[in-house]
């Protein structure tokens, strides 16, 4: 392999490389699933070896990147489509902080180590285990905390500001995702599914199938999200 063809495999590469990346979809470092990881690191060793192997065609390297993408796209779109495509590919949320409480089968599940909790507890400002309520450990490896009552910053009770529902409960729920009603949330809360039509009716909604995501919030309120909202 000459000079020549070697800056133009190494053009070819980039291009290639960043078209395909382009159109794969774009996400932060912090925000990317094992899956992303797993995709990042094939692009880059298939454009690697379009550059410096020269038993592979020019004409091969690019289908390879091609061929990937497409591959990584569909993946995304099932991803998207599918509650349990989701569950395989990244896994579920990981509660390993319960009502104050370190769930040590939690941590071994997520390969976590006390110090290692400790050190992510940091990170959010917070230096004592007994200042937490929960925490749950994200499919992005991100930990999500939720503080004790009387650690956590000023909120409208603190200022006397009357609540506008006597519901709570102490993280949001979810309810209903991609259309499907999550029964087992339902009955913790001591609901049941006719409860939540009523709820989705006074919200001029009059199937579940007609909810892309709903939730119960901290403060007993309901929120929910239409499917095919419309950008205005």
């Amino acid at each position: 392999m000459n000079q020549l063809e070697l800056l133009l495999r190494i053009a070819i590469g980039f291009i290639v490389l960043l078209s395909m990346a382009r159109w794969a979809g774009r996400k932060e470092i912090s925000q990317m699933t094992f899956f992303n990881l797993v995709s990042a690191i094939a692009f880059g060793s298939i454009a690697a070896a379009l550059v410096v192997n020269s038993a592979v065609s020019i004409v091969n390297g690019v289908i390879a990147l091609v061929g990937w993408a497409a591959f990584t796209v569909l993946t995304d779109q099932i991803h998207l489509k599918s509650k349990k495509a989701r569950k395989l590919l990244v896994g579920n949320p990981v509660i390993v902080i319960n009502k104050g409480e370190i769930m040590e089968g939690a941590l071994r599940q997520t390969r976590l180590d006390a110090d290692s909790l400790q050190a992510r507890l940091r990170e959010k400002n917070i230096f004592s285990l007994s200042d937490v309520d929960y925490a749950i450990f994200e499919t992005d490896g991100k930990l999500s905390v939720l503080k004790k009552e009387g650690k956590q910053t000023v909120t409208k009770s603190d200022m006397k500001i009357a609540k506008t529902s006597s519901d709570f409960v102490p993280l949001s729920t979810e309810l209903v995702s991609d259309g499907i009603v999550n029964v087992q949330n339902l009955a913790k809360m001591n609901k049941d599914q006719l409860w939540l039509n009523q709820q989705l009716q006074q919200a001029g909604i009059q199937s579940a199938e007609d909810v892309f995501y709903a939730e119960v919030q901290p403060d007993g309120k309901l929120y929910i999200d239409k499917r095919d909202d419309l950008l205005h």
